[in-house]
């Protein structure tokens, strides 16, 4: 598989599936600012879903210039697969979903817990006021730096890059409506399923709730793993960073994260200090 192919799900080719999805979820994301707004006057951060909707066109002109540190690591492990995976029954499906979930999870606590993935990960998690537009504010570092790495893994043991990339697209996608903080719990779902409970627990910055729920579709690797948390009710959730970003300018929310890094590893001293700024806890 030619590195082109795996470029043009990233790049311009992909372009006009991308505006559409991003067309109909920021006018979901809107319903629910024009519902929130009608409920409560002046409760919904309007300029927070700017930033967030300025953040993904941001992300998606990046993504147009084909530019990403992974596609030529797909190819290579493409090249030097374990076997070949036929996407061509249940089995390789479910396979592949839980596989991907799996590598999710561990992708995201390593987001949280490596300075390195956090400077990108921080701008999903630097709104304020949790709501559907927070899903879209991904911030655009990320395929620059190895967010996707973690998927590397599943082309090597023979899963088709394209495959691979869309289940992880597919991922992202149900997480969407997870950022509905106003949703009900969901019974029996929430043993299996990230939910909303458990993602905006997954999004305070309270003590209580920090370093977990990081589940993609499931959140039974939380379960198995121990960072899952339950949601109280007597502990309010307090939204966004805990250094709180009072921004609201797409470039600073989106390279605040990368800012603070370098800061701090100018004032280390040595190598030792330096690669504790890197891979060390934020």
């Amino acid at each position: 598989m030619p590195i082109e192919a795996i470029r043009d799900t990233l790049g311009p080719q992909a372009l006009p599936w991308f505006a559409a999805a991003f067309l109909v979820l920021v006018g979901i994301a809107c319903v629910e600012g024009l519902a929130r707004s009608l409920l409560r006057p002046g409760s919904y951060d309007w300029r927070a879903s700017a930033a967030s909707f300025a953040d993904a066109l941001i992300r998606r002109g990046v993504d147009a210039l084909g530019l990403s540190l992974v596609a030529p690591l797909f190819v290579l492990a493409w090249e030097h697969r374990l076997q070949t995976l036929e996407m061509s029954t249940p089995l390789a499906f479910v396979a592949l979903f839980l596989g991907q979930d799996f590598l999710y999870y561990w992708y995201h606590r390593m987001a949280h817990r490596v300075r390195w993935f956090w400077a990108s990960h921080t701008v999903h998690h630097s709104p304020n006021q949790l709501s559907l537009a927070t899903a879209l504010r991904l911030g655009w570092t990320g395929r620059l730096t190895g967010n996707g790495l973690f998927y590397v893994l599943l082309v090597w043991l023979g899963f088709p890059p394209l495959a691979v990339t869309a289940a992880v697209t597919l991922n992202l996608l149900y997480q969407f409506w997870v950022h509905a903080p106003w949703m009900p719990r969901l019974g029996p779902l929430e043993w299996l399923l990230n939910t909303p409970t458990h993602h905006k627990v997954h999004h305070a910055s309270n003590p209580e709730y920090l370093d977990c729920n990081y589940g993609g579709v499931l959140i039974v690797f939380d379960r198995l793993f121990g960072t899952f948390v339950e949601y109280r009710p007597e502990i309010p959730i307090r939204y966004g960073l805990t250094r709180p970003l009072h921004s609201y300018n797409p470039l600073r929310i989106a390279l605040h994260g990368w800012l603070e890094l370098g800061r701090d590893l100018l004032r280390a001293r040595g190598l030792r200090a330096r690669l504790g700024v890197l891979v060390g806890p934020p």
